[in-house]
C-alpha cells in the first residue's frame, strides 16, 4: 500500500504554471495504484537489449560510473544466440551484483517461414508457430535454467502456460520468473489479468497506453508491469520520460525499462553488430540516469524497491492441476466395430 502521509511528487512546471494561472487540477487519489513489490517499493529498473557478455560488461561499467541502480538486465535475441560459456559468464556477472538476468526463449514468428507475419495485418506476430516452435522455446528454457538463468522472456501465450506448468512440475526451478514480451503486450485489463493467470510474473505493456489505461489495469491486477520509458522505434519510439513519476503512481509495481529510440535494430545479434550494440547499451544506461535524475527533481525517487529483489509476490493463477495433458487426440472416440461382431 502507498503511504498516505508521504508528500506527493511535484508535477513538472507546476509552480511556474500555477503562478501564471495555468495550474492543473489536483491529482485524483483514486487513480493511484495500491500495489507494491513484495518487501516494499513501487518501482524497479531494467536495462533491455543486453545481447551478450561484452554488452553486459559495458552496461555494468556504465551503471557503476553513473550510479544507476539495476534490478534486471534482459536480452532480446534469444537463448539460442548464446553459447553455454556466454550464458554462464552473464549468469555469474549478474549474480555477483544481485541483478536478475532475463533471456528470451526460442522461435518467434518473425524468424520463421510463415508469410502472414510479413503481411499488412502482421498475422500471428511473434507467436510460436506449431508444435516445433513451442518445443524450441521449451528447449531454450530448460537449457537456460540449467545454466543458472532465473528469468525467461516469452512472446506466446501457449509457451507461457507451458513454462508455468513446467515450473509447477519442477521441470524448471520453482523460483524461475516468466516475463511477457512487449511484442505481445496486453492493451486492456481483461487480457492483462489473463496473462497473470497463465503464469506471468511481469507483463510488458505497450508504451502507448494512456495513464487511464494503467489505472484500469491496476484495478484488476497487481502483477508487476514492465514499461519502456523510451521505446525502440519498432515499438513506436515513444518517449515518456517526463511522465515517469505519474507512470509509477498509476502503474506500480512497475519496472522502468530504459530503451532507446532512433537506434538500429540489433536482433538477432552477432559480432557484425558489435559497435552499435555496445554504443546503444551504454546509452540505455545514460537514459536511465536521466530518468532517475528527473524523478529526484520531482521528489518521486524514494519508493524504489530494494536492490536484489526479483520475485513478484503472490499472484492469481489458473489451476495447473485442472489442465488436460497436451497429448494427441485419438481420431476415433468409439470402437471401429461393434463389440458384438464376431471375426
Amino acid at each position: 500500500m502507498t503511504d498516505a502521509s508521504a508528500p506527493a511528487a511535484r508535477r513538472p512546471g507546476e509552480q511556474v504554471l500555477a503562478a501564471l494561472g495555468l495550474g492543473a487540477p489536483a491529482l485524483d487519489p483514486a487513480d493511484a495504484s495500491a500495489h507494491t513489490f513484495p518487501g516494499g517499493g513501487r518501482w524497479r529498473t531494467e536495462i533491455p537489449s543486453c545481447e551478450g557478455p561484452e554488452a553486459l560488461a559495458v552496461v555494468l561499467k556504465e551503471a557503476s560510473r553513473l550510479d544507476v541502480p539495476i534490478h534486471r538486465i534482459s536480452q532480446g535475441s534469444g537463448v539460442w544466440m548464446l553459447t553455454d560459456a556466454e550464458i554462464t559468464e552473464m549468469v555469474e556477472a549478474t549474480a555477483e551484483r544481485d541483478i536478475e538476468l532475463c533471456l528470451f526463449t526460442g522461435p518467434r514468428g518473425t524468424w520463421d517461414i510463415g508469410g502472414s507475419v510479413r503481411s499488412d495485418s502482421r498475422g500471428a506476430g511473434l507467436r510460436a508457430r506449431g508444435h516445433d516452435a513451442v518445443a524450441g522455446c521449451v528447449e531454450d528454457a530448460v537449457r537456460a535454467t540449467e545454466l543458472g538463468v532465473k528469468c525467461l522472456l516469452v512472446a506466446d501465450e501457449g509457451v507461457l502456460w507451458t513454462l508455468h506448468r513446467a515450473r509447477a512440475a519442477g521441470i524448471v526451478p520453482a523460483d524461475t520468473t516468466l516475463k511477457v514480451s512487449a511484442l505481445i503486450g496486453p492493451v486492456n485489463p481483461a487480457s492483462y489479468a489473463v496473462y497473470e493467470r497463465l503464469g506471468a510474473d511481469s507483463v510488458n505493456v505497450p508504451s502507448d497506453l494512456t495513464l487511464d489505461h494503467l489505472t484500469e489495469i491496476r484495478r484488476v491486477s497487481g502483477a508487476p508491469m514492465d514499461m519502456y520509458i523510451e521505446a525502440p522505434d519498432d515499438l513506436g519510439g515513444y518517449v515518456r520520460m517526463y511522465e515517469v513519476a505519474e507512470l509509477i503512481r498509476r502503474g506500480a509495481p512497475l519496472y522502468l525499462k530504459f530503451g532507446l529510440s532512433k537506434a538500429p535494430g540489433i536482433y538477432p545479434w552477432g559480432t557484425h553488430l558489435r559497435d552499435v550494440t555496445l554504443d546503444t547499451a551504454r546509452e540505455r544506461v545514460r537514459r536511465g540516469r536521466l530518468a532517475l535524475d528527473l524523478l529526484a527533481r520531482h521528489g518521486a525517487d524514494g519508493d524504489m524497491a530494494p536492490l536484489g529483489s526479483r520475485l513478484p509476490g503472490p499472484l492469481h493463477r489458473f489451476p495447473v492441476e485442472a489442465s488436460a495433458p497436451l497429448a494427441p487426440t485419438p481420431l476415433h472416440s468409439a470402437p471401429l466395430h461393434d463389440e458384438n461382431d464376431k471375426d
